[in-house]
């Protein structure tokens, strides 16, 4: 049974795309969601407004040091505990080799910030009450670009998106006896915003060309499988990435 009734979960990036459809997700399945913004108030008032003001909003910028700790602790005390963390917040900027060195070096620190070290900080500050109560679940929503990598305008996305997978399967390793599981599923092309920026520079027909599928997966897609990994019937696939891509990448 994949209830989460009463779970107590963090989605960071949950205003908008896969995050906005994830937090659905978990409200209809009778989760307590903190939902995390950056900039986009309007947005996730709009989405808490869809699920009759379920989510609790809550706003923190990734891109600065120690905003993922202070993220933790606050939904901790807003929802009066934690069971589960879907670090889903994520920025795709290109930067290829060939760009100035001040853009080149710009984005790669932005990405690995919000991509990657955010998601470490909300780990690290997550893991201590999950070990506590000897439960918890981290799902990180990475890509298949971890795998199969990424053009070379999207180098810093790329690596990033490893470093994720890296992270969670080493947490799956080294947590899973405190009952601490950590899980990923990678995307390939989600029809939300941050494809439509790849459609304007390759065209649409190109991208769906190469998903056996014939179509863009499309967020309530994503949103399932991270539901399911936030439930007891998963908890055997501790240390696992789910492929979301419509076959386009198959390990």
């Amino acid at each position: 049974m994949m209830s989460l009734e009463g779970r107590r979960v963090l989605v960071t990036g949950g205003s908008r795309g896969i995050g906005a459809a994830i937090v659905a997700a978990l409200v209809r399945e009778g989760a307590h969601v903190a939902l995390h913004y950056g900039q986009s108030r309007g947005a996730a008032e709009r989405v808490a407004a869809e699920l009759d003001g379920a989510p609790v909003l809550l706003a923190a910028n990734l891109a600065q040091a120690g905003a993922g700790t202070t993220l933790v602790e606050r939904a901790e005390e807003v929802l009066g505990g934690l069971d589960g963390v879907v670090n889903n917040a994520g920025i795709f900027a290109p930067a290829p080799p060939t760009a100035p060195w001040t853009t080149w070096a710009q984005v790669w620190q932005e990405t690995l910030q919000v991509n990657l070290v955010a998601a470490a900080d909300i780990t690290r500050a997550a893991l201590p009450t999950f070990q506590r109560q000897h439960r918890g679940t981290l799902v990180y929503i990475a890509s298949r670009a971890a795998f199969r990598g990424d053009d070379p305008e999207y180098l810093a996305y790329a690596a990033s998106k490893g470093g994720m997978v890296a992270l969670a399967k080493s947490v799956a390793r080294g947590y899973g006896r405190d009952g601490v599981v950590a899980m990923t599923v990678a995307p390939g092309f989600v029809a939300t915003e941050m494809a439509q920026q790849v459609a304007v520079e390759k065209g649409t027909a190109a991208i769906v060309a190469d998903i056996p599928l014939g179509e863009m997966a499309q967020p309530a897609d994503v949103a399932a499988a991270v539901a399911f990994l936030l439930s007891d019937a998963a908890r055997h696939l501790n240390g696992a990435t789910l492929d979301v891509n419509g076959g386009s990448y198959v390990r």
